[in-house]
């Protein structure tokens, strides 16, 4: 028995360094340290108004007790008709489950596909959680390096060198989270033709400035999706996700729901109809505002010599690439930090392929990425006079 401290599942679990940047910038700010945040990705903008009205209604009205497990069928019905009039894939409500979040729908997912040692095949960089969830349930993380020569994306030759008798999945996440990649119907309908469980991570869908955006339900029904409301209408405190699953999971995804969670929140899943009804408007002009600030800061990057081959198209990040300067991202975002006071995420929290790279997250206002990306120049300048990490 283990008696020194935390569990063996617990300890092989990396840390979120995303987050410790941030702790470490609110710990400057306390300081009294003027702190330019281009490290999370986080929308800034308030939760459309329809929504706001609708959960306050539904605390008015005493919404506030268990739903049924699975979601309210009123918000599961609301997400068929999104994917059926947005892709045109028809969805059964009792293919939904609405979860706390797309972190819990994860969870679910990879518990009812993985038996121990069975793998996920990953794009190198990817999300960094997705690792940790993997390992978690015993499952095994099989990295795939995506290149910036190729825009980050899968090469079908590479994924099939590494998949086995083991292989259980292929993780997609388009619009990406950290490359900003968007894939095409080519990209989703060649990982289809793999004949593999498919597990995408849609998160950002909407968030997409250049070409059309997909959903890998377009191709094939053997695959697992994770959205949610946290980044599309602006809703990360809601903690309101969902997951649509092939029918042979949803029972044992149901009966974990039930015993881990109980439920989603029940007025937050007011809040979530109300998003996919009325707040078209409000979105649109996210969008606008987004990619405003996007060409802002690919121009910026290009101007400094260290914007990648392609540009990111979706999702609100741009990858940067810094070989040049370091190759420990890990400790150069730091010294940004301490030196020029604008937060940033190291590409080696995304992945060992995404060293000499740093995460920008353009969800926050042109004034602030304007001034971070001053501090940032000037920082680069001086920087060229020191040896290099």
């Amino acid at each position: 028995m283990n008696k020194s401290g935390s569990s063996s599942r617990t300890a092989q679990l990396s840390p979120f360094i995303a987050m410790e940047v941030l702790e470490k910038a609110q710990s400057m700010m306390a300081q009294g340290e003027d702190i330019i945040h281009l490290e999370l990705g986080e929308p800034d903008f308030a939760t459309p108004e329809p929504a706001k009205e609708a959960v306050l209604k539904a605390i008015i009205e005493n919404d506030t007790h268990y739903t049924h497990s699975m979601g309210k069928i009123t918000l599961r019905e609301e997400i068929a008709r999104y994917y059926w009039n947005k892709y045109r894939v028809e969805i059964s409500p009792e293919q939904i489950m609405v979860t706390s979040g797309t972190s819990p729908a994860m969870l679910l997912i990879f518990s009812s596909l993985l038996e121990k040692g069975e793998e996920v095949i990953l794009p190198d960089p990817y999300y960094s959680c997705y690792p940790n969830f993997i390992r978690y349930v015993g499952g095994q993380p099989i990295n795939v390096a995506v290149n910036e020569e190729d825009g980050f994306k899968y090469r079908t030759e590479a994924i099939k060198n590494r998949m086995s008798p083991l292989t259980r999945a292929i993780m997609v996440n388009s619009p990406n989270n950290p490359t900003g990649t968007v894939l095409s119907a080519n990209d989703l309908r060649s990982l289809a033709e793999l004949d593999q469980m498919i597990i995408s991570d849609e998160i950002y869908d909407g968030l997409v400035y250049e070409g059309e955006e997909h959903s890998i339900l377009e191709f094939t029904d053997q695959a697992f999706v994770i959205n949610g409301f946290s980044k599309l209408y602006a809703m990360t405190g809601w903690r309101l996700g969902y997951v649509i699953a092939p029918r042979q999971f949803i029972r044992a995804m149901q009966i974990m729901q039930q015993n881990f969670f109980i439920c989603a929140s029940s007025y937050a899943q007011e809040g979530g109809i109300a998003a996919l009804r009325d707040c078209e408007k409000e979105v649109k002009e996210m969008v606008r505002i987004y990619n405003e600030r996007r060409q802002y800061l690919l121009g910026r990057l290009k101007h400094m010599g260290i914007a990648t081959r392609h540009d990111p198209s979706g999702a609100f990040y741009a990858l940067a690439n810094v070989k040049k300067y370091t190759s420990n991202s890990y400790k150069f975002a730091f010294e940004i930090l301490d030196k020029a006071k604008v937060a940033v995420t190291p590409g080696i929290d995304f992945g060992a392929n995404c060293e000499g790279y740093i995460r920008f997250s353009y969800a926050n206002s042109l004034t602030d990425i304007k001034e971070g990306l001053d501090r940032l120049e000037l920082f680069l300048k001086n920087y060229d006079l020191e040896p290099h990490v």
